[in-house]
């Protein structure tokens, strides 16, 4: 004879049922507290030590700030990524972080088709900060803009322009567009187009010209400066001079150049060199007719 099993009415069923969900609540909540104190726990740690050791680390191998700064991003991010990885881990929360990577896998993947702009741009981040050759605080000129990099993002490049602009520049622009670095080598080559009169003595002003750029102490004596004649305008003939000054960047460019020309201008006003300027002659005379008291009266 089979053994008769208890009844359970429908309300112990349901008390059964709360008793069980209670339980549940209060062991998921004690998981979850258990989580997210490990979590504070490791992410503070990785901030009070690992974020100012790798810190001291990039500033003792003397790392640029184009490298220290994404180095420092990606430190942080792996110690939010271990917290939370600990943090799972001790709360036991195993299956549940398995259903979550599989759902970030699928956004990821969704995000991915939606978003290949974003990812572009990441992509095109990390090859601009791997390159040498563009470094925070360089004076850059792309697409007709010019500017001073303040910062190379993962996404976004920040560019303060010479009029105290900020632009923001997509990664990908910079790195699919041609890039002019003026300050990349330790010497940069600066022309300027002087305009001397047609009667004038151009061996004679392509001396002056010369002799000012050796006077100034910011101008390399190697490579020595030189003129070229260049053009024979409407009304001067251009004398092109170029010198070459040393670690340059954009304020000393400015500074240099408008000295050297100034002493020019006033060289070549002390030696009688005409500069002119694009003017226009009219020749020729105007008839005028004028009535007076019913008399036309005609004037030259």
């Amino acid at each position: 004879m089979l053994p008769t099993l208890p009844v359970q009415t429908l309300g112990q069923r349901i008390d059964t049922l709360f008793n069980n969900l209670a339980a549940g609540a209060v062991a998921f909540a004690g998981d979850l507290l258990v989580f997210v104190l490990t979590v504070v726990v490791f992410y503070l740690l990785g901030r009070i030590v690992v974020v100012p050791v790798v810190t001291r680390l990039l500033q003792a191998r003397d790392i640029e700030p184009t490298l220290a700064k994404p180095a420092r991003k990606l430190t942080l991010a792996a110690v939010v990524f271990v917290a939370v990885a600990v943090g799972f881990a001790i709360a036991g929360f195993g299956d549940l972080l398995t259903s979550l990577a599989t759902i970030a896998a699928a956004l990821t993947l969704a995000i991915g088709f939606a978003s290949q702009d974003i990812i572009g741009n990441l992509v095109s981040g990390v090859f601009l900060i791997a390159d040498p050759k563009i470094r925070i605080g360089d004076w850059v000129e792309w697409n007709d803009r010019t500017g001073i990099i303040e910062d190379i993002s993962f996404r976004v490049s920040r560019v303060r322009t010479f009029n105290n602009e900020l632009v923001t520049v997509p990664n990908s622009e910079l790195a699919n567009t041609a890039i002019t670095n003026p300050v990349a080598k330790d010497k940069l080559r600066v022309p300027f187009t002087f305009g001397v009169g047609y009667g004038d003595d151009l061996d004679h002003a392509q001396a002056v010209i010369v002799e000012e750029a050796k006077r100034h102490d910011d101008i390399l004596d190697e490579p020595a400066p030189s003129t070229r004649v260049t053009e024979l305008a409407d009304s001067y003939v251009g004398i092109q001079s170029r010198f070459w000054i040393a670690n340059p960047s954009r304020s000393d460019w400015a500074k240099v150049r408008s000295e050297y020309v100034q002493a020019v201008k006033e060289r070549c006003d002390a030696e009688e060199i005409d500069m002119p300027y694009p003017h226009q002659q009219l020749l020729g005379g105007i008839d005028v007719e004028m009535e007076k008291r019913g008399e036309a009266t005609v004037g030259d």
